[in-house]
């Protein structure tokens, strides 16, 4: 006799997500308040970039970056040798535009399906578009040149440095892709592995930067912060979209 399948447990709203949709006016859909949160984030999230852009002029000037980032750099250049660079720029490559583009679009894929629900997208999409802009918003306010060439791998990258581009759209993606999941995951064991797996492919592509000479460590560093903040924000916002159905649906189900 088959046995009914365990019912997926609810997903519990977020204690700043509740406050928030609660506030909301009641005229406002889910989706209009999850626009209205990714808008407010996009908008602290430009202040964060333009804070790390203060931090790093003012540690420059008194020259208390090259005092982390240039020793660090020696020492993964002892290191290297010909196999480590070849798979270490293979591995760095899926961070790339190109890389991660093809990551994200297999996530919103089976995430699509799975869910049946176009929410992914949205989600995914606003986490790429985000890390897009903040890379592009620090680089131009910062221009920091990029470790010399002599001391990189090639091939070359000639953009300014500051934040990592790779690091901070691998981190900003995956994290959200990571939240999606676990979503989707029952067991304590998947949700931990994946978890792990996620944070160790995040981490190792900043460390790729770092030991191909391709960034410095600062760079990497406030690239995973960035991003880590961006994809906390995106995740906010799908808790307050979620909260505010709920919300409606209380207060009147043929609502939405």
């Amino acid at each position: 006799m088959p046995t009914p399948s365990t019912p997926r447990r609810p997903q519990r709203d977020h204690p700043v997500a509740d406050a928030a949709a609660r506030r909301l006016p009641s005229r406002l859909g889910a989706y209009g308040a999850l626009w209205i949160t990714l808008a407010i984030g996009a908008a602290f999230v430009t202040l964060m970039t333009a804070a790390a852009a203060e931090i790093y002029e003012s540690l420059a000037e008194k020259d208390d970056l090259a005092a982390v980032d240039r020793p660090l750099l020696a020492l993964v250049m002892t290191w290297r040798s010909p196999v480590a660079d070849t798979a270490v720029t293979w591995f760095t490559n899926t961070g790339s535009v190109i890389g991660m583009s093809i990551i994200a679009l297999a996530a919103i894929a089976v995430l699509t399906r799975i869910r049946r629900s176009w929410r992914p997208l949205l989600l995914i999409g606003a986490a790429g578009a985000g890390s897009v802009a903040m890379t592009i918003a620090g680089k131009d306010l910062i221009g920091r040149a990029r470790p010399p060439m002599a001391d990189a791998v090639p091939p070359y990258e000639t953009s300014p440095s500051f934040p990592s581009g790779h690091t901070l759209n691998a981190t900003a993606i995956i994290a959200v892709i990571a939240y999606l999941w676990f979503l989707q995951l029952e067991a304590r064991a998947a949700r931990a592995w994946m978890i792990a797996g996620c944070a160790a492919y995040v981490f190792l592509i900043g460390c790729s930067r770092i030991y191909l000479g391709h960034h410095w460590f600062t760079d990497v560093a406030v690239a995973w912060a960035l991003g880590l903040g961006w994809a906390a924000l995106v995740v906010l916002s799908h808790h307050v979209f979620n909260t505010v159905r709920r919300v409606r649906r209380e207060q009147d189900p043929k609502r939405l």
